[in-house]
């Protein structure tokens, strides 16, 4: 069985601060590779270097015959790279074309010598199907670690109901007409939320894996300034790559999230399969947040003994994939219920008794 770590964290800090536990964990997971390297695939297989967690977009918004250049944030680079587009929420086929991939200047800018124009089995449009996603190939281009890739597909038909991720957090642009190409563009509107795209993968001799942080607001950065990269997975991947660890870092936080039961989003439980066992190079999963949501939300509200038992099933879960899986207790929050203050520390205690020899845990 896995041996049990326990992390001090600080009390005083913010929840958007800067997460002081971050290199204690960098070096937890120098350790457990240590122990692991020899198991390594001696091939390139893909790892995630940038994720977000898929919802449904009940707000209406439609794109037709207009481009969408997104911007997304890397952990580890790669010379060779692949996206993922998805229709999981979507209501009839979402067709995209002409999609190009390139290092991003400034704005809505590229650098023109980096654009990639991408395909998807041969051809350079791809029709995904309601519920499914569309995987592109395999394209050359250099990734580059802890930096902004642009990403634009133009759609030639309208769309319908939007798979998409809420709190990008992440200013992209739209365009009118068919602009992919375009090394900057014009007469734009912005979004910080990302439609439609929900992985960027790379293939790296240095990369030994990737991380999901699986978690609700603190972890996905609610109230964090935009553009400016600073959730506490951005300064893991940071502090990571510091530590000589090309380890990919995907962020599968929904503000508003919960364990036990949908709400903002489908539940930890039952987005477990696609946003932490289904990501490329999976071999870590840190959780932390979502049960305060539980607590908060959720009409009666759970007990402690019901919050460890979800995530009993979810350690279960990751051990069956030979996943490390990490945990925090939950943090502290301010609550006029007494009651729920006790489940909560109620679910503490019984976190730090029942993940004895089955996850690391963070306090």
């Amino acid at each position: 069985m896995d041996q049990v770590y326990k992390v001090n964290k600080s009390r005083q800090r913010t929840a958007l601060a800067p997460a002081p536990p971050a290199t204690l964990l960098a070096m937890m997971l120098f350790a457990v590779f240590l122990s692991r390297a020899a198991a390594q695939d001696p091939g390139l297989p893909w790892t995630g270097t940038w994720a977000v967690s898929p919802m449904r977009d009940d707000s209406g918004i439609r794109f037709d015959k207009q481009t969408l250049r997104q911007i997304v944030h890397t952990s580890i680079g790669g010379h060779m790279a692949r996206i993922h587009i998805s229709n999981l929420f979507g209501t009839q086929p979402l067709t995209v074309a002409d999609v190009h991939v390139a290092q991003r200047s400034a704005g809505s800018s590229i650098v023109a010598a980096t654009d990639r124009k991408v395909q998807f089995g041969g051809l350079f449009s791809v029709t995904v199907q309601p519920g499914t996603t569309a995987v592109s190939d395999s394209i050359e281009f250099q990734v580059p670690r802890l930096a902004d890739v642009a990403i634009s597909f133009y759609f030639p038909k309208a769309t319908a109901n939007a798979t998409y991720h809420g709190s990008g957090f992440q200013t992209s642009y739209i365009a009118d007409g068919d602009v992919s190409t375009n090394t900057s563009l014009s007469g734009v509107k912005t979004t910080q939320s990302y439609y439609f795209l929900i992985n960027l993968d790379v293939q790296d001799q240095a990369a030994r894996g990737s991380v999901v942080a699986l978690g609700a607001s603190i972890t996905d950065g609610y109230a964090s300034t935009a553009d400016s990269n600073r959730r506490w997975p951005n300064d893991l991947a940071q502090r990571l790559l510091d530590a000589g660890l090309s380890i990919g870092v995907l962020n599968e936080g929904i503000s508003g999230n919960r364990l036990l039961a949908a709400g903002a989003g489908d539940s930890a439980e039952t987005r477990f399969d696609r946003d932490v066992l289904g990501q490329p190079g999976i071999r870590w999963v840190i959780f932390s947040d979502d049960p305060i949501n539980d607590l908060g939300s959720t009409a009666p509200p759970p007990t402690g003994d019901q919050l460890i038992a979800g995530l009993e099933r979810l350690i279960a879960r990751s051990h069956q994939k030979h996943l490390v899986f990490f945990c925090s207790t939950l943090t502290p929050y301010q609550g006029p219920v007494t009651g729920l203050q006790q489940e909560k520390q109620r679910a503490n205690k019984s976190m730090r008794l029942s993940a004895a020899n089955q996850a690391a845990v963070m306090e």
